[in-house]
């Protein structure tokens, strides 16, 4: 472990703070999106419509995984019996579970580097167990912040304040990639450090143009020349 914080340009960086979905993990897998249409046997727009209604109250368990899928099939207007819910949280797992590669191996070289790491995800019960149970090396995180367990969801502020309190980190040692700007801003809000993620070059050069440097250098392994 470092004998001493890493700086940013404003205060110490203690933490690096990952989202998951399309950060550690790309956007949703088309294979198992078919997969799910072929499941629940429904035209694409009315299930993507359903699928989305009722996200945000599964991400902060308003609704469990079984609520969640009940509520999903009402609105298209059929149902699913418990052997289909089974199914369709599988595929839920398949579906975000496409991963970032180069993401995955930067969060590990700051791992490495000493950098203690977190994530803050918008997740519902049954896909976090079910990656968490794929991806074993995410026990290599010193938290990973799921708000279905925490009954919260971004961007209420009180996640991000509850995230800080796991972590036991202030919020302005901490630096958040999240992909959502509306995330990204009520992270900033709390006082987190935030950079809104595209892509793997464009964090990069967020990074480097922003003066977190050593970030850079621990995530990529490689040692920066002056400019």
């Amino acid at each position: 472990m470092p004998s001493s914080p890493i700086l940013s340009p404003n205060q110490p960086i203690r933490v690096v703070l990952f989202d998951f979905g399309k950060v550690l993990s790309n956007p949703e897998d088309p294979a198992a999106w078919a997969n799910m249409l072929a499941c629940v046997e429904l035209s694409e727009q009315r299930f993507h419509d359903a699928y989305w209604a009722y996200r945000h109250d599964y991400d902060r368990h308003t609704l469990n995984s079984v609520g969640y899928w009940q509520a999903v099939a009402k609105h298209a207007g059929t149902s699913f019996d418990a052997a289909r819910i089974g199914r369709l949280n599988e595929l839920d797992v398949d579906l975000w579970t496409n991963m970032n590669d180069r993401m995955v191996t930067f969060a590990q070289s700051l791992q490495r580097g000493g950098m203690r790491t977190g994530i803050l995800s918008n997740i519902g019960d049954a896909i976090s167990q079910g990656i968490t149970k794929r991806l074993p090396w995410l026990s290599r995180f010193d938290a990973c912040s799921w708000s279905w367990e925490l009954g919260l969801a971004k961007p209420d502020p009180a996640i991000y304040i509850k995230t800080a309190e796991v972590l036991n980190t202030a919020p302005q040692n901490i630096l958040f990639f999240d992909d959502r700007e509306e995330n990204v801003a009520a992270a900033a809000e709390v006082g987190f450090q935030t950079i809104q993620f595209t892509d793997y070059e464009s964090l990069l050069r967020d990074l480097r143009d922003r003066g977190y440097t050593r970030i850079l250098e621990l995530g990529t392994g490689k040692q920066l020349q002056p400019a």
